[in-house]
């Protein structure tokens, strides 16, 4: 998958085009920070036996505009996701005629959702349903028609960015998917009752060539409800339900967390701290390396941002102290994607939300396993720096203690969020918006020590990169609740239950399955989508044999985990190509050996179950049961 670039800082546009650019932007990342506002003032107000009329409603359709108009955003900067698979076709006019389909096939569905939206906005009109203090509920879902009839558009138009004849040809093409799009919208009867395969095939390729994840899960879902004559206001439906679930804005908030802390230089504080501490011992600079990527990626969500990040700060510290290239290469790769179990790491939170299981309990059950997936890369990078003679850092408590100050408020965050998380001093969302404003306090706080960092220049970006991300993300969470929505309605999972209980008997048969199926949704799909999509086929299953609830969301999450790694289209190995400027193959190669380290850990964690629920025991806690 492609995800966003290094520098995401696009070049300014002029004219109406540059307007409505800073206009969404500006409406999205107000949202943003009114959500951390409005949550933090609600705990602030409940201290007191009073609250805030209407916050949570509030906060939870926010989500709603923030998610779809930063995907409009991320169209405009062609940084929606997609399967990186276009890549490998070579540039030139087959290139082109890859890009023209597949934009062409993207436009026709954003143009379905678009009219689907409307028919759903129409229908909440007629109910006359309040959201709060007087706002209509069809007034906050005024973002979806709009974001993605932009989104239509941006696509059509970028049909054409390769400029001259064949890129308004392209647009031509791409044309006739707005076209088509307003045709079928208008004229469904026309797929009723028809095979569906011919269509799923045109999406499926048109995914593999290049296109928008969002479009292949978006229109599988109202293909299958058009042929199934069931009107396709059923996607937005189950979109708007998940957009505004309680829950949802600890994800964007915990995002913007994590940006902030990259923005204001705690990568390179942290760093130091970890290799004044640990630097002294055979392979302290790796160790450090799968420490600090791993404090990250709990923010980020794996999404990347981790790798393009701290890439740039530890490879030459990795170099520097005579690990091999292909080893610091590896180690960087895999590194990105370590702590995803570690709380509150958002896999964990959106698992929580989809499985109907206690997030507080995930959070507990995968500290083990998220401990034991960075120990295994630590010792690996001890072993390689007896092998290489890689250098250590002499140890010095007054370089620590310098440290340990300089970092004193990244430190303290894991304790100052989750002591009264698990207190039950506050929710999930609570702890999200805390996150958020005591990133933007470190941020402020570093403004004024460093001459680099300046609020009014990189505060805006900072909230329009998280905005795009952020976009990038929910549009696909909410398009694929349609395609679950319509599985369920054909009872998918509970065939696929049948056909498995009556092939498989053995537990430990259906984990080993499990993980394969795993690992190969884990390369091929972004984990959020994977969790909306497949947690619903395989929670009935693990009920079937008998596996803990939390344990199999923590075997679920450690395995797309590992999808990130898994060629030849895991997110990592792309992203690590592009920001180390190596060729993809050189990638795969020195990813291999942290794979198949990785990989054991899963088994371990999938086999042993102790290491996810023995903590529950230890505590006298206990973890969920059917």
């Amino acid at each position: 998958m492609t995800a966003v670039p290094e520098s995401s800082a696009a070049a300014p546009k002029k004219g109406l085009l540059g307007v409505l650019d800073r206009l969404e932007a500006g409406v999205v990342s107000t949202a943003l920070v009114l959500m951390a506002l409005l949550t933090a003032g609600e705990m602030v107000f409940r201290a007191f036996g009073k609250s805030i009329t209407g916050a949570g409603t509030l906060v939870q359709h926010l989500t709603l505009w923030v998610g779809f108009l930063g995907a409009a955003l991320a169209a405009s900067e062609g940084k929606l996701l997609a399967l990186a698979t276009g890549s490998f076709i070579p540039e030139g006019r087959w290139r082109r005629v890859a890009q023209t389909f597949q934009a062409t096939v993207a436009v026709l569905v954003s143009t379905l959702l678009t009219f689907a939206t409307i028919d759903f906005l129409g229908f909440e009109r007629e109910t006359g349903t309040i959201m709060t203090r007087g706002i209509p509920v069809w007034v906050a879902m005024l973002a979806m028609p709009i974001a993605l009839g932009l989104i239509a558009l941006r696509l059509l138009w970028k049909a054409g960015d390769g400029g001259g004849r064949s890129g308004w040809i392209s647009r031509g093409i791409a044309a006739l998917g707005l076209v088509a799009g307003i045709w079928l919208a208008r004229s469904p009867e026309v797929l009723e009752f028809r095979p569906a395969w011919p269509g799923l095939v045109v999406i499926i390729v048109a995914t593999l060539l290049g296109g928008p994840i969002f479009a292949a899960l978006g229109g599988a879902a109202v293909l299958l409800f058009m042929v199934e004559a069931v009107p396709i206001a059923a996607v937005p439906v189950e979109t708007y339900r998940l957009s505004v679930s309680p829950t949802l804005p600890a994800i964007p908030l915990f995002t913007l967390t994590g940006f902030l802390l990259a923005e204001s230089k705690a990568s390179a504080r942290l760093i130091n701290v970890f290799r004044a501490s640990v630097g002294w011992i055979p392979g302290g600079t790796a160790v450090m390396t799968a420490v600090v990527c791993a404090f990250f990626t709990v923010f980020t969500g794996g999404s990347g941002v981790t790798i393009l990040a701290l890439g740039g700060l530890l490879l030459p510290m990795l170099l520097a102290d005579n690990y091999s290239e292909d080893f610091s290469l590896g180690l960087l790769t895999a590194s990105g994607s370590l702590g995803l179990l570690l709380p509150p790491a958002l896999p964990l939170i959106l698992y929580g939300i989809v499985a109907e299981v206690p997030i507080k309990h995930l959070f507990i059950g995968g500290i083990v396993p998220g401990l034991l997936l960075i120990s295994l890369l630590a010792l690996w990078g001890v072993r390689e720096a007896k092998v290489s003679g890689a250098g250590r850092t002499p140890f010095d408590p007054v370089e620590l203690g310098r440290a340990a100050r300089g970092a004193f408020f990244e430190l303290a965050l894991p304790v100052f969020l989750l002591v009264p998380f698990f207190a039950g001093w506050a929710t999930i969302v609570e702890l999200a918006a805390l996150s958020v404003l005591y990133a933007m306090a470190i941020f402020v706080y570093r403004s004024w020590t460093d001459e680099e960092l300046s609020i009014r220049r990189q505060l805006p970006q900072v909230l329009r990169d998280c905005s795009v991300l952020i976009g990038g993300v929910l549009i696909i969470l909410g398009v694929a609740m349609g395609l679950t929505n319509y599985m369920v309605d054909a009872m998918i999972p509970a065939q696929m239950l049948d056909w498995v209980q009556a092939k498989i008997d053995s537990p430990l048969v259906f984990l080993l399955m499990l993980n394969i199926f795993l690992l190969i949704v884990g390369c091929l799909m972004d984990i959020f989508a994977a969790t909306v999509v497949v947690v619903p086929l395989i929670v009935p299953l693990g009920a079937a044999f008998g596996i803990d609830p939390i344990h199999l969301g923590i075997i679920f999450i450690a395995n797309l985990e590992l999808g990130y790694l898994t060629p030849p289209v895991g997110l990592n190995l792309f992203l690590a190509s592009y920001r180390f400027d190596k060729p993809l193959l050189r990638i795969y190669k020195a990813t291999l050996p942290m794979l198949i380290i990785l990989a054991i850990g899963v088994l371990l964690i999938t086999y042993l179950p102790f290491l996810t629920t023995g903590i529950f025991s230890l505590f006298g806690m206990e973890p969920g049961a059917f």
